[in-house]
C-alpha cells in the first residue's frame, strides 16, 4: 500500500492534498517511532547530524569536534564491534568513550544475506546477527541497518515469505527483548529485494504492522537506477526511520556514449557528498521536515575526489575527514 504524506511547499502558502499513510502504533512495550504530527513552521528542524564509519576513539572524537551529534558504526564480523569477539570490558569502554563525547549512535551497520540458500552460511549469518542485535540493546543502539537477504534461484514471492520467516523465528525475539529495530537499505549490490518501491510494498505488507522492520534510507542508490528518490521518501516516509546522506553524479557523456551497460566498463556514475551530484537536497529535506522526521541523518563519505578510495582505517584518514567537512559545510543551510 503507498504511503503518502502531505507535502507543503517552503515558500507558498498553497498546500497539495493527497492520500495520507495509515500507520499502526508500535506496542507500548516498544519505543518505535509513532506516526509523526506535522511541524508548526515556525519551528527550527533539527535533527541529528552524523557520519557514518569504524568505531575508533579516534573517530568519535573527530565526530564530536567538528560538530557531528551522531554516528552510525560499522559492525560487522571482524569490525571492532564484532558481536562474536567484544568482550564486556571492550563494550563497557566503548560506552565510556561515548559518554565523554556526548556521542548518539543512531544505527550499527551491518551487511550479510538472511536468507542465504547455502544453511550454513546462513545459519551464521543469523546467529551473528541475532548476537549484533543483542549487542545494539546493550549499547542502547536503537537500530540497525542491513539488507533483507535474496535468494535469486526463487520467486519474487517466495524470497518475501522467506524473509518475514526467518526474521520472526531468528531476529524478532532479539528485537524485542533489545527495543532495536532492522533497517533496510535500498543497496542493489548486496543480497537484498528492499532496494526499490516495489520491493518496499511487498516487504511491509508481508510483515504487517509489525515495529521491527523500516528503512534506512539512502536517495543515491535510486539515483543510478533511474528512480525518483524524492517522490519514493514521500510514499514511505513513515518508515524511514535512518537516513545516509549520500549523492550520486550521472557522468552523462560517458553515459550517453556507452549506455548503461558500455562495452568498454565505462563508469557512469559515482558517489559523491551531498550538493555534487543529482539529488535535490532541499526537496529531500523538505519532505522529511514536512513529515516531522527528527531522528537521525548521518554523511556515509564514498566520494572518491575526498580520499573515500584511500581510507585504509579503521581512524578516518585526512583525505576521508575532508569530505565530512566539505559535506557539513553545504548541509548546514538545511540541517543547522
Amino acid at each position: 500500500m503507498t504511503r503518502r504524506t502531505l507535502m507543503g511547499s517552503l515558500a507558498l502558502a498553497a498546500t497539495l492534498k493527497s492520500q495520507s499513510p495509515q500507520t499502526q502504533p508500535a506496542p507500548q512495550s516498544q519505543p518505535r517511532p509513532q506516526p509523526r504530527p506535522r511541524r508548526a513552521p515556525h519551528k527550527e528542524w533539527k535533527p541529528m547530524l552524523g557520519v557514518l564509519g569504524p568505531y575508533t576513539p579516534a573517530n568519535v572524537e573527530f565526530a564530536k569536534t567538528h560538530g557531528f551529534n551522531n554516528m552510525i558504526l560499522s559492525a560487522g564480523m571482524r569490525s571492532n564491534l564484532d558481536a562474536n569477539t567484544i568482550t564486556d570490558a571492550q563494550i563497557e569502554q566503548v560506552k565510556a568513550t561515548l559518554s565523554k563525547f556526548q556521542m548518539h549512535v543512531s544505527a550499527f551497520q551491518i551487511d550479510g544475506n538472511h536468507i542465504d540458500p547455502d544453511p550454513q552460511r546462513r545459519a551464521r549469518q543469523n546467529d551473528f546477527f541475532a548476537k549484533a542485535i543483542d549487542l545494539a540493546g546493550k549499547l542502547g543502539v536503537p537500530y540497525i541497518g542491513t539488507q533483507s537477504g535474496k535468494d535469486s534461484s526463487k520467486p519474487f514471492q517466495a524470497q518475501v515469505d522467506e524473509i518475514v520467516r526467518v526474521y520472526h523465528e531468528k531476529y524478532f525475539p532479539a528485537c524485542e527483548r533489545n527495543h532495536v529495530a532492522i533497517l533496510w537499505e535500498p543497496y542493489p549490490e548486496s543480497p537484498n529485494i528492499a532496494t526499490s518501491p516495489v520491493g518496499f510494498e511487498a516487504l511491509f505488507k508481508a510483515f504487517g504492522d509489525t515495529p521491527y522492520v523500516g528503512l534506512q534510507y539512502d536517495p543515491s542508490h535510486l539515483v543510478r537506477q533511474f528512480m525518483d528518490p524524492i517522490q519514493t521518501a514521500r510514499d514511505f516516509v513513515d518508515k524511514i526511520h535512518d537516513v545516509h546522506l549520500k549523492d550520486t553524479e550521472i557522468l552523462w557523456p560517458v553515459l550517453r556514449a556507452g549506455g548503461i551497460n558500455p562495452v568498454n566498463n565505462a563508469r557512469w556514475w559515482r558517489y559523491r557528498i551531498p550538493g555534487m551530484g543529482q539529488i535535490n537536497w532541499r526537496e529531500f529535506f523538505s519532505v522529511l521536515q514536512d513529515a516531522g522526521y527528527s531522528e537521525a541523518m548521518s554523511i556515509e563519505q564514498e566520494d572518491p575526489l575526498y580520499g573515500a578510495d584511500n581510507n585504509p582505517g579503521p581512524d578516518f584518514s585526512p583525505d576521508f575527514q575532508t569530505g565530512f567537512i566539505m559535506a557539513k559545510r553545504y548541509l548546514d543551510q538545511y540541517v543547522p
